[in-house]
């Protein structure tokens, strides 16, 4: 781990503008930015020509999984692969541990499990699950950012979802305490009748989760915010056919936000190999047309922000029905390579990497309140990656930091990568750097 004192590049990302600057380093925060020729004494970080600086990505979308499963991931292996692929802050989601983080006592639990282990700045989502309305408001004033729930199953037993009486009192609690609510949006009911056919073919595992799933269930969040007055946050917007719903909520004042990922701006059904689990996640990857639709929601501001929904797993969960994709976890590995895929595929349209960075930084600090997160300026925690469009990059899945050598980004071949990061001042930083991040008062 090396103490920086100072960045010095051509191109820094400031004020949404990219410009030639130094970035004087002290105290794990930035003290000052001066002209690039600004002298400064001891260890420098001299950005080729070639890269840019921009604010550390901020993902509020990862699933850790530890205590309880550590075996599918764990917060050294995560937290390595967040600090390799530019991520200097990650928000854990509330399921797939064992306890899920439902009430403050579990919320402990979890901290300890992290504590020691993370070489990038951790916080933490709560969960609202049936049965814990009143551990909402305890969970809060303990420091998460916003709670997390489903409107259909999770896929794991301890993390149950909520009816619609349960998500209306949920959402009235949320608004009464100033909360966040964080949503995953498929609607049970449609998923019930959606025709489900065991099998490898990946064409037939799309039909079981369609585009009404997704549609119907936003559709209630909007009347739900506009009925409690709560913020609500669209988890993994796969479908394209809510931009409109979520267009006129937004036009009509709604405190709603919305993400997608990169695996939804990167791929599209019809190049998905039928039995590739590792590309089976839910709400699934859809057409290319609808991807289209996704990058012009981005553009357009529909949609706010990209994360990556980390939600790794073991080969023999990921292999399990040998292909079936029924039986298979869902769930796609990308916290380490998200940034650049996104980055390479905003190049091919015409997209600017500073959109991207204020996709996958700004708005998404700004979300949970982390202000000194996912931007670049005086006062602000020293949390910075250098990406470089020329080093180009050919992902192997046998090589990223998560547990698992599982992703369905393996083999593919991306245009540039990142080559630094520094998380508050320090690069390469060790499993003691990374502190846990609490909801700012």
């Amino acid at each position: 781990m090396t103490a920086v004192d100072a960045v010095r590049a051509q191109r820094v990302l400031l004020d949404a503008e990219l410009r030639p600057a130094t970035l004087v380093l002290r105290g794990g925060l930035v003290l000052a930015v001066e002209a690039i020729d600004h002298p400064v004494a001891g260890e420098v970080l001299d950005v080729p020509d070639t890269a840019y600086v921009v604010p550390g990505v901020v993902d509020i979308h990862v699933h850790v999984n530890e205590p309880g499963r550590t075996e599918w991931e764990g917060f050294a292996t995560a937290t390595r692969a967040a600090a390799r692929g530019g991520v200097t802050t990650l928000v854990d989601m509330p399921l797939n541990s064992v306890p899920p983080t439902t009430t403050v006592d579990h919320l402990r639990t979890k901290q300890r499990a992290a504590a020691g282990q993370m070489a990038v700045d951790v916080g933490f989502w709560g969960g609202a699950v049936p049965g814990n309305l009143a551990d909402l408001e305890p969970l809060w004033e303990a420091g998460v950012l916003g709670f997390k729930c489903f409107l259909s199953p999770s896929g794991v037993d301890e993390f149950p979802p909520l009816d619609p009486d349960q998500l209306h009192a949920a959402l009235t609690e949320v608004a009464r305490i100033g909360a966040l609510m964080v949503v995953h949006a498929e609607d049970a009911a449609v998923l019930d009748v959606a025709p489900v056919r065991p099998g490898r073919a990946y064409a037939d595992f799309l039909h079981s989760r369609p585009d009404a799933a997704e549609t119907t269930a936003i559709q209630r969040l909007v009347d739900g915010c506009r009925e409690t007055g709560a913020r609500v946050h669209v988890l993994h917007l796969s479908s394209a056919r809510a931009l409109d719903v979520v267009a006129d909520a937004k036009a009509d004042g709604l405190p709603l936000t919305v993400e997608t990922c990169p695996h939804y701006l990167c791929f599209a059904a019809e190049s998905i190999p039928d039995g590739a689990a590792e590309f089976k996640c839910c709400p699934p990857i859809r057409d290319s047309g609808n991807r289209d639709r996704l990058w012009e929601g981005l553009r357009a501001g529909v949609i706010d922000m990209v994360v990556s929904d980390h939600s790794p797993t073991t080969p023999a969960e990921k292999g399990r029905g040998d292909g079936d994709l029924q039986q298979a976890w869902g769930g796609i590995s990308g916290l380490q390579v998200g940034f650049a895929a996104v980055a390479h595929e905003a190049r091919l349209r015409g997209v600017d990497l500073t959109d991207v960075s204020r996709w996958m930084s700004r708005a998404t600090s700004d979300l949970v309140g982390l202000t000194t997160k996912g931007r670049i300026e005086v006062g602000a925690d020293a949390d910075l990656a250098v990406y470089d469009p020329t080093v180009a990059l050919e992902v192997d899945a046998g090589r990223l930091e998560h547990r698992h050598p599982i992703s369905a980004y393996d083999g593919l071949k991306l245009d540039g990568s990142v080559t630094h990061t520094l998380v508050r001042g320090r690069l390469e930083p060790d499993h003691d750097w990374g502190r846990q991040l609490r909801r700012p008062r």
